[in-house]
């Protein structure tokens, strides 16, 4: 049976004086809820089969392109090397950042405001659910929940990616197609890890759409200053209102479990889901339960 979901094009918002590529599952009239990606993840990393399970459940979904990565504004700024970034973060050093992950939160609020969106549910994925806990925090009266996929509270204790991981984060992006899509299909084998393989055909063609909608690695390496110069969240936690739902892998390489336990012990209230297995990926042999998770959470606490 053909999808019909409504999909709308790509379009452009004006916000916070940045212009944000977005589009858009589903009914208009139905509750809005956000879907925020990761560090150097372009919205299209949000499935387009997520999406539209999502909006057949009731809803209206909007993803965009973060700052600084995909057809997003990229900002102009001091762009330091991954190496150098990663060790002023591991020792203390001052992080110069142009931007910081509340500016980050500012663009999404200013998406929903181009959209005419007084509240919404938001759901955040890795650097996404750093963006979603900024959101709690400083700007609580627009959204309805809050949903933190595989993200940490930025407590410097928690345990640290695994080697491979490291290597993942520290490698510098290809500009060529071809090695483009075999550091892409690389990444997401160390990311995902084993337990929920995807077939290379689709992550070959999903490579390949990234690529053709544009690279900025100097982008990815000042989203990451924006985490570091972001800090610790864990003290502001506590006075999360929001309703939250925590989910998280338990094989997680890059941000280990414990980043998503941090949270949800962090946030009064807060509802914790392991899936056991699953890594710093959404693969769609797990959508069901995250699809499910989000949904339940959403309906409980919609306003």
């Amino acid at each position: 049976m053909a999808n019909t979901t409504a999909h709308s094009p790509e379009q452009f918002a004006a916000s916070n004086g940045v212009q944000l590529c977005y589009d858009t599952f589903g009914d208009r009239n139905d509750a809005p809820l956000l879907l925020i990606m990761g560090l150097g993840a372009q919205m299209i990393l949000w499935d387009d089969g997520f999406c539209s399970a999502l909006a057949e459940r009731g809803f209206f979904v909007i993803r965009f392109d973060n700052r600084d990565i995909g057809r997003s504004t990229k900002i102009a700024g001091e762009s330091p090397p991954l190496p150098k970034l990663i060790e002023n973060a591991l020792t203390g050093k001052p992080i110069n950042a142009p931007y910081t992950l509340r500016d980050m939160a500012a663009d999404a609020i200013g998406l929903l405001d181009a959209l005419g969106i007084e509240r919404a549910h938001v759901v955040g994925a890795s650097m996404g659910a750093a963006i979603t806990q900024e959101l709690a925090i400083h700007f609580p009266q627009r959204l309805l929940s809050a949903t933190c996929i595989m993200g940490t509270s930025g407590d410097p204790r928690l345990p640290p990616p695994t080697q491979e991981a490291m290597e993942v984060l520290m490698s510098p992006s290809p500009t060529d197609k071809e090695a483009f899509r075999e550091r892409f299909l690389w990444t997401w084998r160390v990311l995902r890890g084993s337990a929920f393989p995807e077939t290379e055909d689709r992550e070959r063609a999903r490579a390949l759409r990234i690529f053709e909608r544009g690279l900025n690695p100097p982008g990815v390496a000042r989203q990451l200053a924006a985490i570091f110069a972001s800090g610790d969240r864990t003290k502001a936690l506590p006075k999360v209102r929001v309703p939250t739902l925590v989910i998280h892998g338990t094989a997680d390489p890059l941000v280990p479990v414990e980043g998503g336990r941090a949270i949800a012990a962090g946030v009064p209230g807060a509802k914790l889901v392991e899936i056991e297995g699953m890594g710093h990926a959404i693969p769609e042999a797990v959508w069901p339960r995250v699809i499910g998770a989000i949904s339940d959470h959403a309906k409980a606490k919609s306003a």
